[in-house]
């Protein structure tokens, strides 16, 4: 549980805290604030808020310490951003599946773990995990865990007989795999075993993996927000991406993997993404189809 502490002496009375407190926490008496209940989950919007400096919250940090680009600490007003540059920097972000062999700095590793962390999540548990594989052959053994995985999967996909009787215990998501996914996935592992084509990471140098505890109000929705402010700043410092699915699929049902990875029983796999300095680069941004939002006025005139 966090701890809210103020300053009495600097405390103007303005009642912002009081305002922007999610739990209601606050009180203003005698044009001074304070405490009123227990229970602050440690947003640090009260903090955020005050003009004078008199709230801080223990347990939470101003300062998050990047290693390659300088920390701006005063709030960005809404609307005072260039909405153009950003979305400029979505759509130039591309799955990269082309990758220089320039390994990729530890330190830049650890700022894109922080600014992970900078994304929302539910009841602001901040509940995500992060797991750094820095160097080639670190990302090649989680490659080699996984080719494992998926020789096994396909072994038994390729029996009939296992594949009728997992029909009847499980549905039909083994026959599933096999009609979609097993030739490709037969081709991609001759290729590792025997050509030493990467057609999992695609040469990408480093990893990060991100997890969430299996208690929070929703993990899945927190790792993969954190893995967005992941994936754009990655952009932003010269870096390629690409969200690996097939081994978030193998981890999560391989004990070999989860221990070698070093992820605990009550934690959960959502995300894994490659990096590596981009080989190719390109020219236009991203297109996107065209999309027909639902408008729905429920409301009374």
């Amino acid at each position: 549980m966090n701890k809210v502490v103020i300053d009495n002496t600097a405390c103007n009375g303005c009642g912002l805290c009081e305002k922007v407190c999610p739990h209601r926490l606050f009180q203003i008496e005698n044009d001074k604030a304070s405490v009123l209940l227990d229970g602050c989950m440690g947003c640090g919007h009260c903090q955020a808020v005050c003009s004078t400096g008199a709230v801080q919250v223990d347990g939470i940090i101003d300062r998050l310490e990047f290693e390659n680009f300088p920390e701006l600490l005063e709030s960005l007003r809404p609307g005072s951003s260039d909405c153009g540059k950003l979305v400029q920097l979505m759509r130039s972000r591309r799955s990269c599946r082309n990758y220089s062999s320039q390994d990729v700095s530890l330190t830049i590793l650890e700022d894109l773990v922080k600014i992970g962390t900078t994304a929302p999540s539910g009841t602001n548990s901040q509940s995500w995990n992060f797991v750094i594989l820095p160097q080639r052959t670190d990302v090649e053994v989680l490659g080699n865990l996984t080719a494992e995985f998926y020789r096994q999967l396909n072994s038994q996909a390729a029996n009939p007989l296992y594949r009728f009787i997992a029909r009847l215990v499980a549905g039909d998501k083994l026959g599933e795999y096999y009609r979609g996914h097993y030739e490709s996935v037969a081709k991609a592992l001759q290729e590792w075993d025997v050509d030493g084509i990467d057609r999992l990471f695609h040469g990408a140098t480093a990893a990060i993996l991100i997890t969430g505890k299996k208690d929070a109000s929703c993990p899945a929705e927190d790792a993969m927000l954190a893995t967005q402010n992941i994936l754009l700043a990655a952009h932003a410092l010269g870096l390629g991406t690409c969200l690996i699915g097939f081994v978030v699929e193998a981890m999560r049902r391989s004990v070999k993997s989860r221990r070698a990875m070093a992820i605990p029983a009550d934690e959960e796999i959502y995300s894994v993404i490659g990096l590596g300095y981009p080989a190719i680069h390109y020219q236009r941004v991203a297109g996107r189809r065209a999309v027909r939002p639902r408008v729905l006025h429920l409301g009374t005139k």
